[in-house]
């Protein structure tokens, strides 16, 4: 299948038009369908939460309405990186105690979050009845939002697949470091040959230069063209700054804390390519967060 790489001219000139002028990037506005990406990465420690954090702060401050799921059930930490302390979180949504509109959490620029708990072992693991009331529960806001940003665990347990082929968009996050590459390509193997998901979004973070993360992209491209029946679409890197250790310590996110920095830029680029993707007209098979809405918007549902 075809692998994408958005041209690095674009990139790039989309990364001086946001340190010009942040208010410049202009994004699409389809105002017609909630935008779903679960975020997700084959190992810890690849600042896939930094990732959904910064993204989603971008996307706010293009005005965009972002919701953020916390789906690292046992061991969440997405309220941490925002500096909230909510007084509920999914677990108990899912014992049945709070709906989804009582644990909701706002973060900065307008931010909802849905926040998960942690050390808990209860919902690492979400039984088919759990699923579905957050289908559910998640499909009725369905005019509440531009986009959700599913902050999966690390790993290729049941909840991580789950939450990936229930998203309209898979976005994986990677390092250059082998091990990170290893992982990234173990996950999109599982997703693939298990649960039959053909399409992969990558971002490379902790570069130390745009080559170093088109050479992540060339090596995950190659194996995969090889072994998988998949397609990558490369959506950019993320430097390395030491900025973001200062961030994560002041229980703040970059973009807001340091907006005119590399780093917030290409955050701003990525939520700019984010708005930029061609929505699909359909469901692309199991069960999805906001299939209704996916139906309406393919015509299937009248």
């Amino acid at each position: 299948m075809t692998n994408t790489l958005h041209p690095a001219h674009d990139q790039a000139e989309t990364l001086r038009t946001i340190e010009s002028d942040p208010a410049a990037v202009s994004f699409q506005d389809d105002g017609q369908v909630t935008r779903v990406y679960a975020i997700t990465s084959g190992k810890g420690g690849v600042g896939k939460t930094a990732v959904v954090a910064n993204t989603a702060l971008a996307l706010a401050r293009a005005g965009k309405r972002v919701l953020i799921i916390d789906a690292d059930l046992g061991l969440a930490n997405i309220d941490v990186v925002f500096g909230l302390t909510p007084t509920y979180n999914l677990n108990h949504f899912f014992q049945g105690q709070q709906d989804l509109q009582s644990i909701m959490v706002e973060g900065p620029f307008g931010i909802k979050i849905l926040p998960a708990g942690s050390g808990i072992q209860t919902f690492i693991r979400l039984e088919s009845h759990h699923k579905m009331r957050l289908l559910e529960g998640l499909d009725s806001m369905h005019n509440n939002f531009d986009y959700v940003l599913i902050d999966t665990e690390a790993g290729i347990s049941e909840n991580v697949t789950y939450f990936n082929t229930a998203a309209q968009e898979i976005l994986v996050v990677t390092t250059p470091e082998p091990t990170s590459i290893t992982d990234a390509y173990a996950l999109m193997k599982l997703l693939s040959t298990q649960f039959h998901e053909k399409h992969f979004n990558l971002v490379v973070n902790m570069v130390s230069n745009e080559n170093e993360a088109l050479d992540v992209y060339r090596k995950l491209t190659m194996v995969s063209n090889r072994y998988l029946d998949i397609s990558i679409d490369y959506l950019g890197s993320i430097p390395n700054d030491r900025q973001m250790n200062d961030a994560i310590r002041k229980q703040r996110v970059i973009v807001e804390l340091h907006p005119t920095s590399k780093i917030a830029s290409a955050f701003s680029a990525l939520a700019s390519q984010l708005s930029s993707d061609v929505l699909p007209s359909e469901p692309k098979g199991n069960i999805q967060f906001f299939w209704k809405k996916l139906l309406r918007f393919g015509g299937e549902d009248k």
